[in-house]
């Protein structure tokens, strides 16, 4: 396996919740399997919301444009462009990503081209992704009913392709609401790390 520098960006509220337990069992199998790895908690970011003043997504080209906002977004984007692979990470709130996943989301504006006289903005990223991303998820309800009701999983794979990446592996827990400090299922543990793996093969 060559080095990998793999970034993880975790949208989840609870520190060591459901989420964060799915996060670092993947992100201890990376590590174990030689890719460097960096863990970037959203709740702990410094991202302003976007104004939508639309300046970044104006300039022409294939790199990301800039926002005018000075925050730690600017770095972020550098992170995500040095990476060669992701994992996405957002529990499920109101049957949607968590509100500082999808800030996070907005922020990405830099990835299109979208000058005033067009309708739609074009991916400065179009054409087939190059790069990979695990997709982790999670919710109160059962697995398969909050995997397939709720749009967490397709708001977290927008986001994968936004930046060049295209999803190899999803994990999405249900019943995750039981108590306070609840422990994420043995199985789940052992497919967060499967799958983590998945990121870093050939």
């Amino acid at each position: 396996m060559a080095h990998s520098r793999v970034l993880v960006i975790n949208g989840s509220y609870r520190e060591d919740g459901i989420t964060d337990q799915a996060v670092a069992a993947a992100a201890d199998s990376l590590r174990e399997a030689g890719a460097e790895t960096r863990v970037v908690n959203l709740r702990d970011y410094p991202i302003e919301f976007c104004t939508n003043c639309r300046q970044c997504v104006l300039a022409p080209g294939s790199e990301p444009g800039r926002c005018v906002i000075d925050d730690g977004m600017h770095e972020l984007i550098a992170r995500i462009e040095e990476s060669d692979a992701f994992i996405l990470a957002a529990p499920t709130n109101f049957g949607s990503v968590t509100a500082i996943f999808k800030r996070f989301m907005e922020r990405l504006m830099p990835y299109g081209y979208w000058p005033w006289e067009k309708p739609s903005p074009v991916p400065r990223r179009a054409g087939k992704p190059r790069k990979k991303a695990l997709l982790i998820s999670s919710s109160a309800a059962p697995a398969w009913l909050g995997s397939w009701l709720f749009g967490s999983n397709r708001q977290l794979a927008m986001a994968a392709k936004v930046i060049g990446a295209y999803p190899v592996g999803k994990l999405f827990t249900g019943l995750a609401a039981k108590s306070p400090d609840q422990d994420l299922p043995a199985k789940s543990v052992e497919r967060a790390r499967r799958l983590a793996r998945r990121l870093v093969e050939d």
